[in-house]
C-alpha cells in the first residue's frame, strides 16, 4: 500500500532547514553587533583616556613630599609661646604610627586597600547600589589612593571628567608607589577637623598626645 504524504507534511519538512538557517543568521548577526559595540566601547575608552590624560599633573612630585608644617616659637626657658601655620600638620613616618591606627583607617575608608590597583570597581558598584536604595548619597566609592589623588592634584569639582582623571591618577600612583608609601602620604595629608591635618596633629588636638601613644578606642575614634 502506497502512503501518500499530504502537502502540509511536505511543507513542514521543507521549512525545517530554512528555520535552522534563520536561527544561525540571527546568532551570527547578534554576535557581530555585540562585537561591534564592545570594540566601540574599547575605542571610546582609549580616546577618553588619552584626551583626559594629556593635561594631568606628574605624580613624580609626590616623591618630594614637603607640606607646610607648624612653626613653633619658644621662650628662653624652652616654653612654647606661639605657633604659626597655614595648615596645622606634623609629619611623622609610618613607623611612628601604631599599627591599629593604620588598620582602623583602612577598615573605615578602604577595606580592600591591599587588593585593588588604586581604583576599586567592586566598592564603586556597592556604593552605587546602597545610594540607590537610600535615595541619597550615603556611601562613597573612593579608595585611599583616590583620596590622595584628590588631596594633591584635583579640585573639589563634581563632574564625570574629574572622576575619570581621579581614577587615572590613582592607578598611576598605585603602580609607582608602594602601599606603605601611599599610606604615609594619606595619613599625613588627610584633614581631620579643627584645623588638624594628618593623624599626628589630630591626635594632639583631640587627645593631647602623640599618635604613637593612642590606644585602640582612640584610634577607632580618629579613623
Amino acid at each position: 500500500m502506497v502512503h501518500r504524504r499530504s502537502s502540509s507534511e511536505i511543507l513542514k519538512k521543507r521549512a525545517r532547514p530554512t528555520e535552522g538557517i534563520n536561527a544561525r543568521l540571527i546568532l551570527k548577526y547578534s554576535l557581530l553587533v555585540a562585537a561591534f559595540f564592545i570594540l566601540l566601547g574599547i575605542l571610546t575608552s582609549v580616546i577618553v583616556y588619552f584626551y583626559l590624560s594629556k593635561d594631568l599633573q606628574k605624580i613624580s612630585s609626590l616623591t618630594d613630599y614637603h607640606p607646610s608644617i607648624i612653626t613653633e616659637v619658644y621662650s628662653d626657658d624652652n616654653r612654647k609661646i606661639a605657633e604659626f601655620y597655614h595648615e596645622r600638620r606634623v609629619v611623622v613616618p609610618l613607623s611612628d604610627m601604631p599599627a591599629m591606627l593604620i588598620e582602623a583607617f583602612i577598615a573605615s575608608e578602604d577595606a580592600r586597600f591591599y587588593k585593588h590597583q588604586g581604583v576599586d570597581f567592586f566598592s564603586i558598584v556597592r556604593a552605587f547600589i546602597k545610594n540607590l536604595q537610600a535615595g541619597e548619597i550615603v556611601q562613597g566609592g573612593s579608595t585611599i589612593t583616590q583620596q590622595v589623588t584628590k588631596s594633591f592634584f584635583l579640585t573639589p569639582e563634581r563632574s564625570y571628567s574629574r572622576k575619570i582623571k581621579e581614577a587615572i591618577l590613582a592607578y598611576r600612583i598605585d603602580k609607582a608607589f608602594s602601599k606603605q608609601e601611599i599610606l604615609y602620604l594619606y595619613l599625613n595629608q588627610i584633614y581631620l577637623g579643627h584645623a588638624a591635618y594628618g593623624v599626628e596633629a589630630a591626635s594632639e588636638n583631640y587627645f593631647g598626645k602623640s599618635a604613637k601613644e593612642l590606644n585602640l578606642a582612640e584610634c577607632a575614634i580618629l579613623a
